[in-house]
């Protein structure tokens, strides 16, 4: 229990304690009330003050603190009575704070999970709590393998022989994440040689085992069968690029009768060295990071535009190495995150993780993501080595501008201006608005939009993402609707059964016009992949000029619901804009019609199977 001093109230500035309606004046310095100091048996009487310093006892009867700066000395017939004249008008309980209002009674001010930092060890100094239990970071053990390694130290190599780059970058790499390390050295392809290493790492008390090599498939990679043999493997492809060989297995140690089991976590890493460096950021790091008690291991995502196309792989997603940094003005004349490519992305090409600070999470779509899209960057180094703009180091940016400006992002430079309509992406999403997970749906809903622009004559110009919030929500729709005068919003996630999936009730909030048919062919295009589709809340309508329409979370769900819309929505567009023109491939205008009498078509139409009605449009 924490004893606290028996005044009541400190002084936040250097000054004198008032009593705050005698107002300015000339007024005797009763006592000298210090930090440290608590001035026992003085009261500050009306048309009295006291000198006090930051964080001094205020005397009894004193209710503000003038600071020093509004007052002038008087000077006085002696040394013991000290004047001073009080130059502004206070107010009750101005620069004087209550004890303890920093921290409240029974309040927690360390959680588990959380990290001590400078601050935290602040904190606990300040509650008087000197000792504290805490997690200690995993001991990693690092072994590389393969006949054609040899120590970096070599000054000349042979013919075949490549020095050991991956064990001295791991090695690097897991003290920078404050790991015991223990170095393995380099292990030929010798099986029996190989087993006896691994035994005599797992019996010296590691957490972690890290191999690098050995994993593919040629008939001299055994550590992927050595580890299956000594405990449980758990998986040995990845479908990313790179990385696609890492393997991960679970050695147990200890298999007596109620004795406690100690377990190995070994990662079997890819040889070439992008492709180990990027497999230990996305798997390890998070592993590390759990071992050591971390409430939240993930890696940071952002958002980050691109400032050169990238062409993805078809096959495999991609973690494409690259420099981000913060722009006040990423291309749209937003603030936000911009990316650069390192280049050329071979994995054995280390230069391409050389000043990386991010991996872009690229789709599998085998297309070219225009410059000035905007992907998911998980963040792998510190962004402080980033170079920054002049403008970035601005001192007139306003954080909290800047804050609620980058999660709304505008898209230019990438033909947009020539398209007919404008289109807008949001994700609705908690997971991506706060960062833990990656923005999947959106990234794809502009894909298949952009791709469909010559038939569509659309162009995504903005996307954006939101937490499950129907004020947030009703935001964004109302801003690109009636001021940035989108012709088409898409929405993605939020239309489901569980309480944050609001979505829809944001959207029916504002349109103006239902549109069920958009809805109906949407539900039928989604039901042939899973009846599921069926729980859909989805909301369409018009609001303004503005179509907006509410699309499933999924990536895959999204794609099928914006290519079944293809076929009528640039039909749709140019309706709400007021064009009638746009009819039906075959339609023919009323008015150039042949007359025919209603009776004698109704008759026709009873009796011939091969006359083709005519558009039911209404105009």
């Amino acid at each position: 229990m924490l004893r606290l001093p028996s005044h009541i109230y400190d002084a936040l500035q250097d000054g004198y304690a008032v009593v705050a309606s005698d107002g300015p004046g000339e007024y005797p310095v009763i006592t000298e009330s210090r930090a440290g100091n608590d001035g026992v048996g003085v009261t500050v009487t009306p048309g009295t003050v006291a000198y006090v310093t930051t964080g001094g006892p205020i005397p009894d009867g004193a209710d503000a603190v003038v600071q020093v700066e509004d007052t002038e000395q008087v000077k006085a017939p002696s040394v013991e009575s000290k004047r001073v004249r009080i130059l502004v008008q206070s107010s009750k309980g101005v620069d004087i704070r209550p004890l303890g209002c920093d921290i409240q009674k029974d309040a927690v001010v360390l959680k588990s999970g959380e990290r001590i930092g400078a601050s935290e060890v602040g904190l606990l100094a300040t509650v008087g709590v000197t000792m504290v239990k805490v997690q200690p970071t995993p001991t990693i053990a690092v072994l590389s393998t393969g006949d054609e390694l040899v120590e970096p130290t070599t000054e000349s190599l042979s013919r075949g022989q490549i020095r050991d780059s991956n064990r001295a970058m791991l090695l690097a790499a897991t003290t920078q994440q404050q790991c015991t390390v223990l170095d393995l050295g380099i292990v030929g392809d010798d099986k029996e040689e190989l087993e006896r290493v691994l035994d005599s790492a797992f019996s010296s008390g590691i957490n972690i085992l890290l191999t690098s090599g050995g994993v593919s498939m040629g008939d001299k990679d055994f550590v992927k069968p050595l580890l299956e043999n000594k405990g449980t493997m758990h998986f040995n492809k990845v479908c990313m690029k790179p990385g696609k060989p890492l393997t991960f297995a679970e050695i147990y140690l200890n298999r007596a009768e109620n004795a406690p089991v100690n377990k190995v976590l070994a990662f079997g890493l890819p040889g070439n060295p992008v492709s180990c460096l990027v497999c230990f950021h996305l798997f390890v790091v998070p592993t590390i990071r759990h071992l050591a008690g971390w409430a939240n291991p993930h890696l940071l995502r952002v958002q980050a535009r691109l400032q050169q196309p990238v062409k993805t792989d078809p096959g495999r997603p991609e973690f494409h190495r690259a420099t981000i940094r913060w722009e006040v003005n990423d291309g749209s004349g937003n603030p936000g995150f911009v990316a650069e490519s390192t280049g050329h992305q071979m994995s054995s090409r280390l230069l391409s993780m050389k000043s990386a600070n991010a991996l872009l999470e690229l789709p599998a779509t085998g297309r070219v993501i225009t410059a000035g899209s905007s992907v998911s960057a998980i963040v792998i180094s510190d962004l402080s080595g980033a170079t920054l703009s002049k403008a970035a180091l601005s001192p007139d940016s306003s954080s909290s501008t800047t804050q609620h400006k980058s999660a709304l992002n505008k898209i230019t430079g990438d033909g947009s201006q020539d398209a007919q309509f404008k289109v807008a992406v949001l994700t609705v999403s908690d997971t991506v608005a706060s960062g833990v997970g990656p923005d999947r749906s959106g990234p794809r809903a502009v894909s298949v939009v952009n791709s469909s622009s010559e038939k569509l004559g659309a162009k995504v110009v903005a996307t954006g993402v939101v937490s499950d919030d129907v004020r947030k929500i009703k935001e964004v729709l109302q801003r690109w609707s009636d001021i940035d005068k989108m012709d088409l919003i898409l929405t993605l996630g939020g239309t489901g059964f569980t309480p944050r999936d609001v979505t829809p009730e944001a959207t029916k909030e504002l349109i103006e016009k239902e549109t069920p048919g958009l809805l109906y062919v949407m539900m039928q295009e989604s039901l042939k992949v899973t009846p599921f589709a069926m729980l859909s809340r989805s909301a369409a309508g018009i609001r303004g000029s503005t179509l907006i329409i509410n699309m499933p979370g999924n990536p895959n769900a999204v794609a099928e619901c914006v290519e079944a819309l293809l076929p009528a929505l640039k039909h749709a567009l140019k309706q709400i804009k007021g064009d009638k023109r746009e009819k039906h491939p075959r339609h023919v205008p009323h008015q150039q019609a042949t007359p025919v009498d209603t009776w004698e078509r109704s008759h026709k139409l009873a009796s011939a199977s091969d006359i083709e009605p005519t558009c039911s449009c209404s105009h």
